[in-house]
């Protein structure tokens, strides 16, 4: 049997004068972000197969960056970024006169490092989970009027590690009858606010949302423990 080849990768020269954290590439895979313990983001434009052009280097931070997260390409070019400063940077990229990227949200609720970001499934708008070594979660939601909604809560006490949103449709939804009923009369597919998180507790657990008096609460679903053998 013929092992398959392994292809040769692309080396990128990013400039940074740290050690990487974390490499991005956004939807198409047309642009790349790479965040740096030098404090700074480099984007690159990806031109064929090989060819990564530097475009911008982003500076605000004043920490080690620790994750980027690219946000779905209906809401724009949007980028988020947080650092062992204990913030959420959102970045979007300008069109017409004086293109470019520029910050347009500076998230600072958190006490600590932020540790890992993650936009939720598109199809539950324009929403940014954040998890901290402050022992929280924040979730920033953009609403149609240009304003921001954040809410924070206990995950964690030990600090958070991690974070990542489940599918927007429930399990089954695709393929069962069962679901919201519309005044017309067909049915239509149920869809869900969850997401998990890691912490330095050992645990992990996952968090829904339930409508409290018409407001979005998180709500742990259940936590288990993770155990070395």
């Amino acid at each position: 049997m013929v092992a398959p080849s392994v292809p040769e990768p692309v080396r990128v020269e990013t400039g940074h004068s740290d050690q990487i954290h974390d490499a991005q590439l956004d939807y198409y895979g047309r642009r790349l972000a790479t965040a740096s313990s030098d404090r700074t983001i480099r984007l690159f434009e990806v031109e064929g197969e090989s060819t990564y052009r530097p475009i911008q280097t982003l500076q605000g931070h004043e920490g080690p960056i620790h994750a980027l997260s690219w946000a779905h390409p209906s809401f724009g070019s949007i980028l988020a970024s947080c650092s062992f400063d204990g913030k959420v940077f959102i970045w979007k990229e300008n069109e017409g006169v004086g293109k470019g990227w520029s910050k347009v949200k500076e998230h600072l609720l958190h006490t600590a490092s932020v540790n890992a970001i993650s936009w939720a499934p598109h199809e539950l708008g324009p929403i940014l989970a954040c998890a901290s070594s402050d022992g929280k979660v924040s979730v920033l939601t953009f609403n149609n009027d240009g304003t921001w909604d954040a809410s924070l809560f206990p995950a964690h006490p030990l600090g958070v590690t991690s974070v990542s949103w489940a599918p927007a449709v429930g399990v089954g939804s695709l393929t069962s009858i069962d679901g919201p009923e519309h005044s017309n009369g067909a049915t239509g597919i149920t869809m869900v606010k969850r997401f998990v998180t890691g912490g330095c507790d050992n645990l992990v657990r996952v968090w829904g949302w339930k409508y409290v008096l018409s407001l979005l609460s998180p709500s742990p679903y259940f936590s288990f423990s993770l155990s070395s053998h």
